[in-house]
């Protein structure tokens, strides 16, 4: 009896073994689905079963999910399944099935479909295993064999930016797009290639690269660049040649061209690096980006949001069933405050000379003009540049594709009525004082060597008052000035202005600063040499416009707006200064023109009452430097409009301010 339930244990506990070793079609659906997601396709590819492989190659199962899944743009793919809460045992004739659920993000927006993987039991040299049953309608539910998917992307139209009357600055237009038909050319063809290469500026190489391709044929339009749509010179020249070939393409399109380069920036084809970067945000690599300026600061508002449609087609390319489908959204037109006419009269004025200029309402803070002297052309950009071109514009020692208004510089004179109203604030400075200035340099016990020094223009009185330091530009009367005032209560002061803050613009501008270590401990040259705008002052042109506006609002820092919608007239800081300190700047800023003797009379402009401050800011590496390159700076407004401020300086200039003046008043009297 004992012997007999000893082998009834080892019959039962054999049997348990072999079942457990037993393979389970839970096992397949779970590595399946794992390679599923995970886009292993030759590891799906080993799991179907021995009828399914005899349907489709290894590598046309992997191409064909590779394709589709690119041409619908898939990410996020998710695979979801069910299995029994309680295993079951299945017999090798049994076919069991297991429900599947797909979500995927697509260029048509989310997709998502159920289905069933059914499996069979498929012998083999290791005894046996369970293998999935696969057809089409494993890639998407409602596909049969011979079916094929159509991924078509919709465009969204890129939102325009237009100034403050509806003028575009930046537009969705049309260029001609240039290119040769093999079967159109004649003997001359040679001829034709470099005639087209040099009216395009490309190389021979470059043309014979593109005729050569794979797929041209006799028929066939092959492009090589794009021209306006209004360059009628090149256009006709190009007619005249066999072979060539025009087609109208959409382009986005800049109508101020380099006046407002820097402002607008441009669109160019995406980068692999960017599209890495921006993954997940929608893009696609035949994108345009904003890549610098607006198109940059306003991508996500500009660009708008694609749509587009999967659907499955027939044998006969008839449109089975739709899988997914989204309708494209355009992007934002943005409307700013900046005025076309004034932007081109201040770039026409500057005539490619190295600087920048800004240009606001006083009155409401709007700004109305940004530019960077010299600039480029961003339509080339979007016509198409080769490598040539681009390195020609980043190896300009005109630095064409730096934008200087967004950086600070030294504002030189332009800065003493900003110290002017600080000291009348603080009490320091009694505007109808007089100064006792002997001498045309002025030096202090332990400054060595160093000296403050008049200019000419200045050194005609030896006693001054404010009306007479601004009107003539008197460095030592500034210097003196600042140092009765003491550093701390000027800093404190400046910080009114908008000194060592952020600035409230959407352009990213730099902030001004007055001192690079915050603050003078000892150094009371270099104190004295920031009463007159020197020293470790630095200022961008929009920043200078701005700090003036408690001269012509009686006190109140305006904040600089760039969109036609935002409220004008919004305040950075209230009550920077008093009234009365308003009007005495402002009528000894309008003697600073109006005067014979003062340093913005020349030349005279008729007809148009100014007020503005001149200055000259010398750039030396150190104190000690004997010279250094000088920029010119001029600031004005209209005191009868109170409607248009220009703020500009000019690098490395002979003349100093008096190389700016007229520039500016050039402006005034255009726009008048």
């Amino acid at each position: 009896m004992k012997q007999l339930m000893m082998f009834i244990f080892l019959s039962a506990f054999i049997v348990l073994v072999g079942c457990s070793d037993q393979p389970r079609p839970e096992t397949t659906v779970e590595a399946y689905m794992e390679a599923w997601e995970s886009e292993e396709f030759t590891n799906m590819y080993n799991l179907l079963s021995e009828s399914s492989q005899n349907v489709i190659t290894q590598e046309e199962f992997e191409k064909r999910y590779t394709a589709i899944y690119d041409g619908i743009s898939m990410a996020n793919l998710a695979v979801t399944y069910n299995l029994p809460d309680e295993k079951k045992d299945y017999d090798e004739e049994d076919s069991p099935s297991y429900d599947y659920e797909v979500s995927m993000e697509t260029l048509a927006g989310d997709l998502n479909f159920s289905h069933t993987a059914e499996l069979v039991f498929e012998d083999n040299d290791e005894g046996g295993e369970w293998a999935i049953l696969w057809d089409s309608s494993m890639i998407f539910s409602g596909m049969e064999e011979g079916d094929t998917i159509r991924a078509q992307p919709l465009a969204a139209e890129r939102g325009e930016i237009l100034d403050e009357n509806g003028q575009a600055l930046a537009e969705n237009g049309v260029v001609q797009q240039v290119g040769l038909v093999p079967d159109w050319m004649e003997d001359d063809k040679e001829e034709v290639k470099k005639e087209l290469a040099d009216i395009l500026g490309l190389s021979i190489e470059y043309i014979n690269e593109k005729m050569e391709q794979s797929w041209v044929k006799a028929s066939s339009f092959v492009p090589l660049s794009s021209i306006a749509n209004d360059d009628e010179e090149r256009i006709e020249k190009i007619k005249k040649l066999n072979g060539t070939k025009f087609q109208q393409k959409s382009a986005r399109i800049y109508p101020l061209g380099e006046s407002a380069a820097h402002l607008t920036g441009y669109v160019d084809a995406i980068t692999a690096e960017q599209l890495e970067e921006k993954s997940g945000e929608g893009y696609t690599a035949t994108d345009q980006l904003g890549q610098t300026g607006l198109e940059r600061i306003l991508e996500n508002d500009l660009k708008g949001e694609a749509g587009g449609k999967v659907a499955i087609l027939d044998e006969a390319d008839n449109e089975k069933e739709v899988l997914a489908e989204k309708e494209p959204r355009d992007g934002k037109d943005v409307t700013l405050t900046i005025n076309s006419d004034i932007q081109q009269a201040i770039y026409s004025e500057m005539d490619g000379d190295a600087g920048s200029s800004a240009a606001i309402n006083p009155s409401t803070g709007q700004v109305k003009a940004l530019v960077s002297s010299p600039a480029y052309d961003p339509n080339e950009f979007v016509l198409g540049m080769n490598s040539e071109r681009r390195s020609e514009l980043q190896e300009d020692p005109e630095r064409p594709l730096l934008n200087k208004f967004t950086s600070n510089s030294s504002p030189g004179s332009t800065f003493k009525p900003i110290t002017a109203a600080i000291g009348l604030e603080t009490g320091d400075i009694d505007p109808s004082e007089e100064m006792s200035i002997p001498d045309k340099t002025f030096t202090k016990k332990g400054w060595g060597d160093y000296s403050v020094t008049r200019v000419d223009s200045a050194n005609v009185d030896q006693s001054v008052n404010l009306r007479d330091a601004l009107v003539r530009s008197d460095n030592i009367y500034f210097a003196r000035s600042i140092l009765s005032i003491g550093d701390g209560k000027f800093l404190q002061k400046a910080k009114d202005f908008g000194f060592s803050e952020e600035i409230p613009f959407p352009y990213p501008i730099s902030s001004s600063q007055i001192i690079n270590e915050g603050e003078f401990g000892d150094h009371e040259v270099l104190l004295a040499d920031t009463g007159y705008g020197q020293g470790q002052v630095q200022m961008s042109t929009l920043h200078l416009a701005i700090a003036y506006t408690p001269f012509i609002t009686d006190g109140d820092l305006l904040q600089p707006t760039l969109y036609k919608d935002e409220e004008p007239g919004q305040l950075w800081q209230d009550d920077v200064i008093s009234e009365g300190t308003a009007v005495t700047i402002r009528e000894n800023l309008k003697a600073v023109v109006e005067d014979s003797e003062g340093s913005g009379y020349e030349p005279p402009l008729e007809g148009i009452n100014l007020a503005g401050k001149t200055g000259t800011a010398e750039l030396k590496q150190s104190l000690e430097d004997e010279n250094g390159q000088e920029n010119g700076w001029f600031i004005a407004w209209d005191t009868d409009q109170k409607d248009l401020l220009v703020s500009m300086t000019i690098e490395d200039v002979d003349e100093g301010s008096s190389y700016v003046v007229p520039k500016v008043k050039n402006v005034f009297d255009q726009l008048r």
